[in-house]
This record gives structure tokens, C-alpha cells and sequence, in this order.
């Protein structure tokens, strides 16, 4: 097995072999592919999961031909040919095409041929191509139960169409033709009235291979809410000469019985499995599709970069009940929280206004953060006007509310807050965004954040576990401030889990803060195995170790500072490590130490760049101070935008406004592309050419084609 998954992987066998067992022993995906790429040849996260995937799946296939050819031998059926097809099956789906004709526990009409003692007639009706020969043959089996030759020939063709029906070659030739030819036919229900939100598919049809997830989803959405009918049209007399031409080649005469047999074995049995297949893969592709688009936009969204060192006024707006405001400090503790009026109904704005002058000179707020929803064009109109009247150098940005309300209500956020409104957690929670978005979101069910379609028609359980990894992978890729970090983030950290996270956060309001990794140990539940999995992901900054604060595993310290000392260099002043290994050999250097070369490049590169995040090369949260109204833009105008999801058929982008601006595919570039997320990704800043505005929609399409952003 490590050899397949080897050849199909382009790596060692050895290498595969040692990622297997190291999985087995308990080591995580991120501690595997950061502290034991010599074992894995350097695998990163994605590769690492594709191999242990690819490995459970061969495992799986080797127990179901098991419990297959133990299911077939109990039914006495089970032949050599049999037993050698399912030994080489290389797919489950071939399994279970070889086991589909034994799995019924209800006889078939072909069986009760079998059991009336037709099979000789059948076989003579299969290899006779002379239909007086047939019927002369027949009456050796006329009876008191068959008093009639075309009433046996009938029950007796049952059993070449059981026999044509499960036929594995000719599975497979439909399955090819289908998946090349057919096409999916759409339509609205005939009890269906009113506007919906299917209508464009109301006359649809298009070829099944060139379905687009997208399509699929609402396609079968549609269908679900017994809206859209949906039906597959195929090139009949195409499949029913191949499976003619199979037959044929099987040794099936050319007589009208045996075409009957194949009319009757398409009609009844092939092409309603075959439908049934091409519906659950098209489901399954365009599920996977999903799932995996939102797993890339939920990373790019954690990947933005925290904006330190400043006070932030998180507003969490609203009209009647009043906008909700908290201002936190650099670390996010809560300063001061309340209500503003600015808006409708009461429009106060000379009180809400000294209110927030006030708030911004006592904590000497450098930013403002105002929630998207309800209200929130109202407030970015109020909290400009401020900033124009005093002439103040503060800037602001608009922040996603999507999953604020979640965290709020959640057993989270009423245990950060136990004393507080609702309302007025969403607003930290806004404001804690742009301080550390990372550490906020991952409070936030993933499926709430707002960076999907369709994550509620997709499997809940498949989707959670991609959108775990995606937390856990770029948690452990940022690494965690051991002293700051919260029990929600904690939980994520290599080898921890929530009981570990809420003991290590009580450890610290019990003792202080950590002053080594090694202190970790003294919490209860941490035993070596635990330790050895997280306390390289976790940082430590101003501690008793300065190596505590970087991507370097404790069990290499010694090495560590024998290599400082070998190069003549201090801890204090290992920036220079690489001017210092300029004219020696990393390779002897690796030998010498007993540390891996890939392992000493990630240690040469940590001492380089003790406090390197990998999120500064992520562009950053926009601010600014000036505001746009949809009434002053104009079709050609080229603007600045963020973009905040994507999705198959485009991108939806930030450009200031209440209402995002959208690119479709077709006007994101000059070139062809396949899909958004091969050019773009969520978060990065472009410039884009407004291209038509609907003012009573409130839909602005935008373009990119002739922009040239170098």
C-alpha cells in the first residue's frame, strides 16, 4: 500500500510509510509537517492530508472487498472469476458494482426463471441467432404453469436482462457515454406560482460535464424545495448500441429476443442506476467544490493581518435601539462600552457626537470599526461627519458583522462577558476584529463568518471538519502568544483541546503569566506526548528562554545554541546567522549537529526572524476617512475595493459602500479564467472599473479588464 500511494503521490515509500506511522503514534498534522519534515521529505499540511486521506481510503477498500466476498461466499455464489474481480478493484464503486446483483435479499424475476428451470432456455435464446430454432426449443418446457412458448420466452429473457442489467462493461461504457452526452433538463413544478428565486432555472438545459458546482447546488436546492423538476435527456439510440456492441461481443446472438433483453435491461435497470450515480457524483463534486472554496476564503479571511498598537472604538449599529459602541486597547481588554443615537429615530447628534470625542481623547482611540448591517450606512455617514467637522487625524473601516450576533449569544461570549448586553459583545467583538482577527473569528462558528454559499445544502459534517483544519492549520502556521491567548484559541494549538486550553488559562490567572514552555508541563493534563506536540507552536515573549519566542522546538535548543557557539555568535545576536554560515556548508552543518537540513534552514530562518508572522505579506485592513455614497459613482470610474468572498460564478468586493460591488467571472481579466480563486483570494485589495449601477437594486457590477494594478 505505501508503494501505490507512493507512485500515485511522486514520493518515497519510506516517506509515506513514516507519515503513517507517526499519525498512528498521535502526532498531529501541523506538528508533522513544521518539526518532522525529514521523516516526510518536507510534506506540507495539504499534501500530508491527501496522503493519510488517500491512506484510510485503501484501507477501507481492503475491509469492504473483505466483507463483500465473505457476503457473496455465504450465498453460495461465489466463483473464482468472482472472488479475482473484487481482489482487483480499485475503486469501492467497482466493489460495489460486482456486489450489486448479490446484495437483494428479495428474489428477483430473474431468480425465480432460474429456480422454474429456464436458464437452459435462456442460454439457447442468448447464443441462437435463429428465432424458429428458439421456439421449437421452448416447448421442451411447456408445463401446466407455461402453457404458452412466448409466456416462457418472457420469463426466461428476465434473466438475460438481469444478466445485461449488472453487467459491469457495459456500466461502465453508459457511465463514460452519459457523463460525455447527456444533459440535465430543469423546469418549474406545474403547482408552482409567484416569483422565487429559481426562475433561471425555470427552462433550463444544459450538458452534464459542464454543470458548474454552482448550478448544481441551487439546481438541486431548487428540486429539494419542490420548486424545479429535474430530469436527464439522453442520446438513446447511442447507449443502446454500445451496449448492443458489448452484448454482442459476449457472445448475444442477433436475434429480436436478445435486442428485447437489452431495450428492457437499459430501460429498467441501467439507465435509472446510472442516473442515479451521475446525480449523487454530480452532488458529491460540486459539494466537495463548495466546501472547498469556503475553506480557502475562511483562510484568507484568518490570515488578516492584526493592526497593532492602537485603540480601537468598535459601533455595532443600529436605528431605534441605538448604535453600541466599546472601545478596547491594544490587547482588546474592554475600556469603556455604551449607547449612541446618532440615527434615526432620534437623530442625536450633538450628544452622540461629544460622546465620541470624549471616548477618543480619554482612551486615545487611533481607529473606528463600524459594523455592516442594519444602520450601518447611517453611521459611517455620522462618524465622517465627526471626523470633517474636528478635522481629526482618525481614520475608520467597515468591518463584517457576519457570526457577531452568534458570538455573542454563545456559551463564549457569555462567559468572556457575562455582564453585558448582547449587543454590546457584538461591539468588542467588531472591534476586536481588526485588533486580531484570528484570535476573534475563531470564536465564531466558521459556517457563520460569511464567506460561503450554500454551507447549508453541503454535508455538516464533512464541512465542519475541512473548516477545522483550515483553523487548525493557520493557528499553528501564526503560532499563539501562550500569555494572551484565550481558551478559544488554545484549543486549536497542536495537541490541545478544550479541556487542556481552559486548564492552562486557569494555570495562568492562578500563577501569572508563563515564563518558559517549560513550565507548561506543570498544568495539569500536559504529559511529554502533549508538551511535545504544542510547545513549539506556542510563543512565549519576554520569558526566562529567548528561543521560547520563535518556531524552534524545545527538543532542539541544545543544538541550537551548540550551533551559536560553533559560529561564535550570542543569542542576543543570532540575526547573523546567516552572514555567519555564509562560507560553510549547510549540508556539513546538518551532519556535524545531528539536525536535519530541513529542519536547520527553519532554524536558521527563526533566528533570522524571531518575530516573523506570516500574515505581513497579506494585505491589510483598508481604513479611510472620507465617504462614498452610491450616488457618487459612475459607470467607467476606477475605485478601490476589498474583496470579501468568492465564489464560483465571481467575486464580491468592499468598495466603501452598505452594498458590495460584484465581478463576475467573465470581467475579473483580460485572459480566460477557470475560476476566481486562481487569480484572487479573500482580502486582497484591488482596483476595479465600475461597469453599470442599478439604483433601484442597489447592484453595482464592476470589471477589471483593462486595469492594469502593477
Amino acid at each position: 500500500m505505501y508503494h501505490q500511494i507512493a507512485d500515485e503521490f511522486q514520493i518515497k515509500p519510506d516517506y509515506v510509510k513514516s507519515l503513517i506511522e507517526l499519525n498512528e503514534s498521535g502526532a498531529t498534522v501541523p506538528f508533522i509537517a513544521r518539526y518532522r519534515k525529514e521523516q516526510t521529505g518536507g510534506m506540507t499540511e495539504t499534501t500530508i492530508r491527501q496522503v493519510l486521506d488517500r491512506y484510510n481510503y485503501l484501507q477501507n477498500l481492503n475491509k469492504r472487498k473483505i466483507e463483500v466476498i465473505e457476503a457473496i461466499k455465504e450465498k453460495g455464489k461465489l466463483t473464482d472469476e468472482i472472488e479475482k474481480l473484487i481482489a482487483t478493484a480499485t475503486t469501492l464503486k467497482e466493489v460495489e458494482d460486482i456486489y450489486t446483483p448479490y446484495k437483494s435479499k428479495k428474489k428477483t424475476k430473474a431468480d425465480i426463471a432460474i429456480e422454474k428451470g429456464l436458464l437452459p432456455l435462456a442460454e439457447f435464446i442468448q447464443s441462437t441467432d435463429d428465432e424458429d430454432k428458439i421456439l421449437d426449443f421452448s416447448e421442451k418446457f411447456l408445463n401446466e404453469e407455461f402453457s404458452s412458448k412466448d409466456q416462457l420466452i418472457s420469463k426466461a429473457l428476465e434473466i438475460l436482462i438481469n444478466k445485461i442489467g449488472h453487467d459491469l462493461d457495459v456500466k461502465k461504457r453508459v457511465r463514460e457515454l452519459v457523463w460525455q452526452h447527456s444533459f440535465i433538463v430543469v423546469e418549474k413544478r406545474k403547482d408552482v406560482e409567484g416569483r422565487t428565486n429559481y426562475e433561471d432555472y425555470y427552462n433550463f438545459r444544459q450538458e452534464v460535464p459542464k454543470l458548474p458546482p454552482h448550478r448544481i447546488l441551487a439546481i438541486f436546492r431548487g428540486e429539494k424545495e419542490k420548486i424545479l423538476k429535474v430530469k436527464y435527456e439522453h442520446d438513446d439510440d447511442l447507449l443502446l448500441s454500445a451496449i448492443t456492441s458489448i452484448a454482442k461481443n459476449k457472445g448475444y446472438s442477433d436475434n429480436s429476443y436478445c435486442h428485447k433483453s437489452v431495450r428492457d435491461a437499459y430501460k429498467r435497470m441501467v439507465i435509472p442506476a446510472i442516473e442515479l450515480e451521475i446525480r449523487d457524483e454530480l452532488w458529491e463534486n460540486a459539494e466537495n467544490k463548495a466546501i472547498e472554496i469556503f475553506a480557502r476564503n475562511l483562510k484568507s479571511l484568518l490570515m488578516t493581518p492584526p493592526v497593532k498598537n492602537i485603540s480601537i472604538l468598535g459601533i455595532d449599529p443600529a436605528f431605534r435601539t441605538g448604535c453600541k459602541f466599546a472601545a478596547v486597547d491594544p490587547t482588546g481588554k474592554v475600556l469603556e462600552y455604551g449607547v449612541i443615537y446618532p440615527t434615526e429615530p432620534q437623530c442625536d447628534y450633538e450628544n452622540s457626537k461629544k460622546r465620541i470625542l470624549d471616548l477618543i481623547k480619554k482612551h486615545n482611540i487611533n481607529a473606528i470599526a463600524i459594523g455592516n448591517g442594519t444602520a450601518s450606512r447611517e453611521t459611517e455617514e455620522f462618524i465622517a461627519k465627526v471626523i470633517n467637522e474636528e478635522n481629526l487625524n482618525l481614520s475608520y473601516t467597515i468591518v463584517s458583522e457576519a457570526g457577531a450576533s452568534v458570538y455573542s449569544a454563545s456559551d463564549i461570549g457569555v462567559k468572556e462577558f457575562p455582564d453585558l448586553d448582547v449587543t454590546i459583545r457584538g461591539a468588542i467583538s467588531i472591534a476586536r476584529r481588526v485588533i486580531d482577527p484570528l484570535a476573534e473569528l475563531i470564536k465564531i462558528d466558521p459556517k457563520s463568518i460569511g464567506v460561503g454559499m450554500y454551507q447549508h445544502d453541503v454535508n455538516q459534517k464533512k464541512l465542519q471538519e475541512r473548516l477545522n483544519e483550515v483553523v487548525v492549520d493557520v493557528v499553528n502556521s501564526v503560532g499563539v502568544d501562550l500569555n494572551t491567548a484565550s481558551a478559544s484559541l488554545l484549543k486549536y494549538v497542536s495537541g490541545l483541546n478544550s479541556g487542556l486550553s481552559e486548564k492552562i488559562v486557569a494555570y495562568r490567572e492562578k500563577n501569572g503569566t508563563f515564563k518558559s514552555r517549560e513550565e507548561l508541563k506543570n498544568v495539569s493534563g500536559i504529559g511529554e506526548m502533549v508538551y511535545n506536540q504544542a510547545a513549539g507552536f506556542l510563543k512565549i515573549y519576554n520569558g526566562t528562554e529567548p528561543l521560547d519566542r520563535m518556531f524552534i522546538h524545545p527538543e532542539q535548543y541544545d543544538n541550537v545554541y551548540k550551533l551559536l557557539n560553533y559560529l561564535g555568535l550570542q543569542i542576543e545576536n543570532a540575526k547573523m546567522i546567516r552572514l555567519a554560515l555564509k562560507s560553510k556548508n549547510i549540508a556539513d552543518i546538518s551532519k556535524q549537529f545531528g539536525i536535519g537540513e530541513l529542519t536547520l534552514n527553519d532554524i536558521i530562518t527563526n533566528l533570522e526572524k524571531p518575530d516573523l508572522d506570516i500574515r505581513d505579506s497579506v494585505d491589510p485592513v483598508v481604513f479611510k476617512k472620507g465617504l462614498l455614497k452610491i450616488e457618487d459613482l459612475k459607470e467607467g470610474m476606477i475605485i478601490d475595493g476589498k474583496v470579501t468572498n468568492i465564489v464560483d460564478f465571481g467575486v464580491f468586493v468592499d468598495i466603501g459602500l452598505k452594498e458590495s460591488g460584484f465581478i463576475h467571472i467573465s470581467e475579473l481579466s483580460d485572459r480566460y479564467v477557470k475560476h476566481p480563486s486562481h487569480i484572487l483570494e479573500v482580502g486582497n485589495k484591488i482596483k476595479a472599473k465600475i461597469k453599470s449601477i442599478d439604483m433601484e437594486r442597489k447592484r453595482i457590477s464592476l470589471s477589471r479588464k483593462g486595469i492594469n494594478e502593477n
